[in-house]
């Protein structure tokens, strides 16, 4: 893996000074400079062409959002990281940061003890410093080089192309799922606000979510999803009825699970213990579809790292259940489907930007046929 190279982005110098210890000390990082706010992140940005940024968001004169504005503007493949105060304007400008193009974020440490900050911040941000470094890895390795894409007999296939049908599976068949659930995590915000508006207003089918954040994260995201979607999109409640037309997000903090209760769909949120660390699991999201509903459910795994969701794909699978995994070039982490695909529990493996079709497809549309 190639050395990735770190410019460190924050207004606050006790920061500055700790990531910039931390980084260093790092093998496969290399700490190219520092700056105090956005404006002179993109000087030094320009300057020192760093791969990765970690940046602030509450910052003078220009803030972490607008520094990510610029870079977008200008088709920048610098990635950045960003580092959020646990409140919920945090978890607001986060949402909106991803949502930009950062590739992550981390919990800036709420103790007042220098040792434990230090510790927390090594253990969040160094193990998501070196996924962006695999994941530009793999890009570059699915890059063709410009002059053998130019050829005729190598010019990629038609986005539709891509799409590979593992087995055959009866779109038509007379039952179709009861619910859609979807697990996600390491660039699910920005893979989300471009999937789910895909998504039909008269989908007959609920969509549940798990995506891997924290708690008030998660009501920021859905309420921004909310804004972009034709269906209803919000945090899940405990004892909410799972409804066609409606979305519902696992809040971050607790596990969320489906049951049956009088011939309906519930979601029942939960403090349970986590599960791969996780909490929301996707696994334990897919168990409790699989239990209940079995061969009328569609499991979706999407971008993450991580291989949480396996197992819950395996029981899905073992109960009747179609499966849907992202592929590789399109993944910001290629992990949480990998498995899922390599295992070959995937009906269907296919790009970003066709996966509402494929859920689309196997969800149909109006009334189900069945129950």
């Amino acid at each position: 893996m190639d050395i990735v190279r770190v410019l460190v982005v924050d207004d606050t110098v006790v920061y500055r000074r700790v990531l910039s210890e931390l980084l260093s000390s790092v093998p496969g990082i290399e700490l190219v400079g520092t700056a105090s706010n956005g404006r002179i992140a993109l000087q030094k940005i320009e300057q020192l062409r760093p791969a990765l940024v970690t940046l602030d968001l509450e910052m003078p004169e220009m803030n972490g959002l607008e520094v990510l504005r610029r870079l977008r503007a200008t088709s920048s493949d610098v990635g950045a990281i960003m580092l959020s105060a646990f409140t919920t304007q945090g978890a607001e400008e986060t949402i909106a940061a991803l949502s930009l193009g950062a590739f992550d974020f981390v919990l800036k440490p709420s103790t007042g003890d220098m040792q434990s900050s230090v510790k927390a911040l090594r253990s969040e941000l160094i193990p998501k410093i070196q996924a962006f470094a695999r994941a530009a890895a793999v890009r570059q390795r699915l890059r063709k080089p410009a002059a053998a894409a130019s050829h005729p007999a190598n010019r990629a296939p038609a986005s539709g192309d891509v799409i590979q049908r593992m087995r055959r599976v009866a779109s038509g068949s007379a039952c179709k799922p009861e619910v859609v659930a979807i697990g996600i995590s390491t660039g699910g915000p920005s893979a989300l606000s471009k999937m789910l508006p895909g998504l039909p207003p008269d989908l007959a089918a609920p969509v549940v979510i798990v995506q891997h954040m924290p708690p008030k994260f998660t009501k920021s995201l859905a309420d921004d999803l909310n804004n972009r979607c034709g269906l209803a999109v919000s945090e899940a409640v405990n004892g909410q009825t799972v409804q066609a037309g409606s979305i519902l997000i696992a809040p971050g903090g607790h596990q969320m699970k489906v049951e049956r209760i009088d011939g309906a769909l519930v979601a029942r949120v939960t403090d349970d213990p986590p599960e791969n660390n996780c909490k929301p699991s996707v696994d334990y999201l897919f168990r409790s579809v699989a239990y209940t509903c079995g061969p009328n459910s569609l499991g979706v795994v999407m971008t993450g790292m991580g291989n949480d969701g396996t197992l819950g794909c395996r029981l899905l699978k073992r109960n009747g259940a179609a499966i849907i995994t992202q592929d590789e070039a399109t993944c910001v982490i290629y992990g949480m489907p990998k498995m899922p695909a390599e295992e070959g529990l995937s009906d269907v493996i296919a790009p970003l930007d066709k996966i509402a079709a494929e859920i689309t497809r196997f969800a149909g549309k109006g009334a189900l046929a069945c129950r």
